[in-house]
């Protein structure tokens, strides 16, 4: 897995839950990101305990070993044969094979969409379909390493290159080779959006950041 700051991950609530498996049986993806997933599973867990949590996406199986952040029961089991089912938030640990990298092209589709969708973002507007910094596989690239943190103070943004992934609360990180024009665009996007509108750009920031490290 790309080194995300998996503690401070952006997920993104799914219109449609996808079908998944934890631990072998039948759960629902509720929301999902690049550092984890929060779903819907049958049994109880506990925090810190290992999982697997495997999906299909365009015929092809994306699959973790992960660890258990936070998990609640939502319905008890009953005498009448009821299973009990719970809400688990998951840390995604360990790709298997090329979960990741199948992971992340699976979340630039998906946020594309949403960016496109949102109309208080300015990013989503200026394409017409939420290509920008979206479009990993045609991303303007370099020899540059390390990354790029913007930090929005109210007024003004400062920008700071760090070899640090994570994403601040009051901003974002990208990967240092993103174009200066789009990344203007996109803290004028921030500094418009509302909390959604934000969170849709951390979720960009992050893919900028997982391309950044393949």
């Amino acid at each position: 897995m790309p080194d995300i700051d998996r503690r401070h991950f952006t997920r993104m609530k799914l219109a449609k839950p996808i079908l998944g498996m934890v631990k072998g049986q039948s759960a629902l993806i509720l929301d999902i990101g690049m550092g984890g997933a929060f779903v819907e599973n049958y049994g109880a867990a506990k925090t810190g305990d290992r999982t697997t949590l495997s999906f299909n996406w365009r015929g092809e199986e994306i699959a973790f070993e992960c660890e258990i952040a936070r998990t609640d029961i939502i319905r008890p089991a009953s005498g009448k044969g009821q299973a009990m089912v719970s809400h688990s938030a998951i840390e995604f640990k360990e790709p298997f094979g090329s979960s990741a990298e199948r992971l992340q092209d699976m979340m630039a589709v998906f946020v594309g969409r949403m960016l496109a969708a949102h109309k208080s973002n300015a990013a989503a507007q200026d394409d017409g379909n939420g290509a920008t910094l979206i479009q990993l596989g045609q991303a303007r690239r370099s020899r540059t390493r390390g990354f790029l943190r913007y930090t929005f103070e109210g007024k003004a943004w400062t920008v700071l290159p760090t070899a640090l992934g994570s994403q601040p609360p009051n901003g974002f990180t990208v990967g240092a080779y993103e174009d200066q024009e789009e990344l203007e665009t996109l803290c004028r996007a921030y500094e418009a959006a509302d909390k959604e509108g934000r969170n849709l750009i951390r979720l960009v920031a992050e893919l900028s950041v997982a391309a950044a490290k393949k």
